[in-house]
């Protein structure tokens, strides 16, 4: 096949339609459909603690650490890789690698097991990295096929398909748990509704690898720029060194990253953990009532997070960004006070809205503000590498400590109630910026 042009209208939906075919693993698997099955399987067990690897771990607990495990496996190769993807023409190999380890991964949850727990846990770590390691990639190719002027729209359409695609199979899937007699899946409710949770992780797998073709065929593959060095594999290292550097020279946007770190940690933590906290802590009428319930909540939150970034927008251009993030930081403070007396559905469905709501503002906010505190430079890609990896460590830091404190304490609420601290204190360091 003829390489196409670069802005050429065929390639650049090519890229964009990656998103269609990955963003169902962060929808359907880490958001919805996981934790439904993750907790279903502790159903009739006398506690929620099970033996893994010789210590005894509360099962939210114990997805936490491999969580934040994940995070910093892709936190410290992130670095590897974008040096690996600024040199090598095969980087869209690298890219297939990533998509096919983390689909292939999300086919093996179909035979996810307590009995089996190291490959059952393997198969959720690995979809983690697949789904963060083709990103880099996939990132990386947008200034290779867009010229300057299309990569804001470009980045704009991805997003949009990648919500729209998600959604789809979020429906298909929720009709599949719910009415699994539709799709010829008999036996008892309890064991239909776990076998179509089984069948939905296959469909995630398999949508992933199969749209994914269509990107891969048109991606185009370059020459390599030489011989690969150690110096080329850390260049990635060396740029985020340099990134550091420089903060010393630019205090605003240093007191700015401090600030985004540390509240950064506390609302991803939030989103991962959402579902297994309702799932777990609420106390639903029965099983059929947890399913419907959960997954309208994580539709509900993806649609309202569509409103709250528009309304946060207007808020930033008539407030300024750094007073509009304070407020979104107390209204988190808010919403994890109230996390800790709610019980009844009703409760859940009004916090998950508020969630929604600050969630779609805090992101997009959190990053246009960077770009603004960024200095004059034409590598602007490095700054925000640095940006990428200080959320990854933030998520780490974050997902480790409420895995803790759930394991300590032997409850999700505590856990919960602790993140107001890192709210707070991203509020304090947010006003301190304030006054500068």
């Amino acid at each position: 096949m003829i390489p196409l042009q670069k802005g050429s209208k065929k390639l650049l939906n090519a890229w964009a339609f990656y998103d269609w075919s990955n963003s169902v693993y962060s929808l359907v698997i880490s958001s919805a459909i996981f934790p439904l099955f993750f907790g279903q399987l502790f159903k009739h067990r006398p506690n929620l603690y099970i033996d893994f690897m010789g210590m005894n771990f509360k099962n939210t607990a114990l997805i936490s650490f491999v969580t934040a495990l994940a995070f910093f496996v892709v936190a410290v190769i992130s670095p590897f890789l974008s040096g690996i993807a600024d040199f090598l023409g095969n980087k869209k190999r690298f890219m297939q690698f990533f998509c096919y380890l983390g689909s292939i991964s999300c086919i093996g949850l179909y035979w996810f097991d307590l009995d089996q727990l190291f490959f059952s846990l393997a198969c959720y770590f690995f979809g983690l990295i697949g789904f963060w390691g083709s990103l880099v990639f996939y990132n990386s190719y947008l200034p290779d096929i867009a010229h300057k002027e299309q990569q804001d729209g470009l980045s704009a359409k991805g997003y949009s398909l990648g919500y729209i695609g998600s959604v789809i199979l979020m429906i298909f899937n929720l009709i599949l748990v719910m009415k699994p007699d539709w799709f010829g899946i008999t036996g008892t409710a309890e064991e239909a509704a776990l076998l179509a949770m089984r069948i939905s992780f296959l469909t995630v797998g398999i949508w992933w690898m199969g749209f994914s073709q269509y990107t891969f065929y048109y991606l185009p593959v370059y020459e390599k720029k030489g011989k690969l060095t150690t110096g080329i594999l850390f260049s990635g290292f060396k740029e985020l060194k340099n990134v550091w550097n420089l903060l010393g020279q630019q205090p605003q946007l240093k007191r700015y990253l401090t600030a985004f770190f540390v509240y950064s940690m506390a609302v991803q933590t939030v989103m991962l953990v959402a579902t297994f906290f309702g799932e777990q802590v609420i106390l639903w009428k029965d099983d059929n009532e947890k399913q419907i319930g959960l997954i309208v909540s994580i539709l509900m939150i993806q649609l309202v997070a569509v409103g709250g970034a528009i309304l946060t927008s207007k808020l930033s251009s008539k407030y300024g960004n750094i007073k509009v993030l304070m407020g979104i930081n107390f209204i988190f403070v808010i919403i994890c006070t109230v996390a800790y007396f709610v019980s009844l559905p009703i409760h859940f469905y009004i916090t998950a809205a508020f969630v929604g709501l600050v969630m779609g503002g805090i992101q997009s906010l959190s990053r246009s503000t960077y770009s603004k505190f960024l200095p004059e430079t034409k590598d602007t890609t490095s700054f925000f590498s640095f940006y990428d990896v200080t959320e990854k460590v933030g998520i780490v830091i974050g997902m480790f400590l409420y895995g803790y404190i759930d394991q300590l304490t032997g409850s999700m609420r505590n856990a919960i109630v602790f993140l107001i601290v890192f709210f707070l204190f991203g509020i304090y360091l947010l006003k301190k910026m304030d006054k500068h």
